[in-house]
């Protein structure tokens, strides 16, 4: 299916390193950032006011975001004599609040003229995804680097790209809705339980079998359900707005928020339940003993337990014959969680579908014995040092193959 691309959303990016003046105006009592490198991007008018959207993006709770204005003048225009220095001015607000010397720091250039400010931690999974996302090369020092997002299909948005767009509150948009719609047509305009949502989006693949290789079999299924839903929503939510929110000619404050927060725990709820839908679909067909969702101790249910509950709770069974797999199609910080669950296997599996997570955390899961289980197609959102460690879905189902294999 054709995808859009990344240049639909973004003309131009500028990255680096933010220095303690920059981040901290007490230091300087200016609120601005140097901007010479950002000439390309921004041009050369004088006093040139920009709408901008401001984001502040870490790993480990929600980000914030305001809308506010930047200015790009230059501070010696009225100095005929010296050259051009070029200056991006902000206004102070929630999300500069938080900026902190060593912080990475994105300018990125809408085609309607606005302005995208992204703050991250230093070496954070956010800005791992970010310089994934923009095609930018990750340096020690991180000066300023600006690159333009190019009009061709090298700025095509695959499954990690529409990821990261989703942090930034982007909904990307499927160029291809009409075959999208001919398959959503007997459901109407209402979501179905999840696991019938996710057996449809299987379905509609005709062409993918599950005894195909298992990384690109899942991603398909995955993609196939994630273009469907966003379009059923699109669907939803227009027929919603066209209702309105109004009781008795008043608005419906209330209504409207309620109905925004729906939307937004569906979708939450829905992408961790798709994905152990599909992984139970795909274990399934090729033969794999499990149970999902078994108690083991202490009350804990790991998502899924090979080969199943009888044999972990019994002390004559191998334990290097068990294998447990948590399934989180975001890490964040809540795959420690996974680190509790079945205590009789010492060395645990996690698959998730998180791009770019930073080598800090793949760092502590190695110590802790938790192996990163990933879709092939996302190992490239990794660094180099990454990879080799990590775990693609073929390869562990051949693991638990193995392991099911009588003596």
């Amino acid at each position: 299916m054709q995808r859009g691309l990344l240049s639909d959303y973004f003309d131009g990016v500028a990255v680096k390193r933010l220095s303690a003046v920059e981040a901290d105006p007490r230091r300087s009592h200016q609120h601005e950032f140097q901007g010479g490198h950002l000439r390309p991007l921004l041009g050369d008018d004088d006093r040139l006011k920009i709408p901008a959207r401001f984001i502040w993006l870490g790993d480990e709770q929600e980000g914030i975001s305001e809308e506010s204005v930047v200015s790009w003048y230059d501070s010696r225009r009225k100095q005929a004599h010296r050259s051009a220095e070029y200056r991006l001015y902000y206004y102070q607000n929630g999300v500069t609040e938080l900026m902190s010397e060593g912080d990475t720091f994105f300018v990125a250039m809408r085609p309607d003229g606005t302005a995208m400010i992204i703050v991250t931690p230093r070496d954070s999974t956010i800005q791992s995804q970010l310089f994934y996302l923009f095609g930018l090369e990750e340096q020690p020092d991180l000066t300023f680097k600006v690159k333009a997002i190019p009009e061709d299909q090298s700025s095509r948005l695959d499954f990690a790209a529409r990821y990261i767009l989703d942090e930034l509150g982007i909904d990307a948009e499927e160029p291809e809705a009409s075959q999208l719609d001919s398959i959503l047509e007997p459901l109407g305009i209402t979501f179905p339980a999840t696991a019938d949502f996710s057996k449809l989006a299987r379905d509609s693949l005709s062409n993918v079998s599950a005894s195909d290789d298992a990384d690109a079999v899942l991603m398909a299924w995955i993609e196939r359900e994630e273009l469907l839903f966003r379009r059923l929503e699109r669907l939803v939510v227009a027929e919603r707005l066209q209702t309105g929110f109004l009781t008795d000619k008043v608005p419906d404050v209330d209504g409207f928020i309620s109905f925004s927060l729906s939307v937004q725990n569906r979708r939450k709820s829905r992408a961790g339940k798709s994905l152990e839908h599909h992984l139970a679909a795909l274990f399934s067909a090729r033969k794999l003993q499990f149970e999902r969702g078994v108690e083991t101790e202490l009350r804990n249910k790991p998502d899924f337990l090979f080969p199943g509950k009888a044999a972990y709770l019994d002390p004559e069974f191998k334990a290097d014959k068990l294998t447990m797999l948590g399934s989180k199609s975001t890490c964040k910080d809540r795959w420690r969680q996974v680190l509790s669950e079945a205590q009789r296997i010492p060395h645990k599996h996690l698959l998730t579908l998180e791009p770019g997570i930073s080598e800090n955390q793949t760092d502590e899961m190695r110590a802790k014995k938790l192996q990163l289980v990933l879709p092939a197609s996302l190992h490239a959102t990794y660094r180099q040092t990454q990879q080799s460690w990590l775990m693609n879905v073929e390869d562990f189902v051949n693991l638990v193959k193995t392991r099911q294999m009588p003596d």
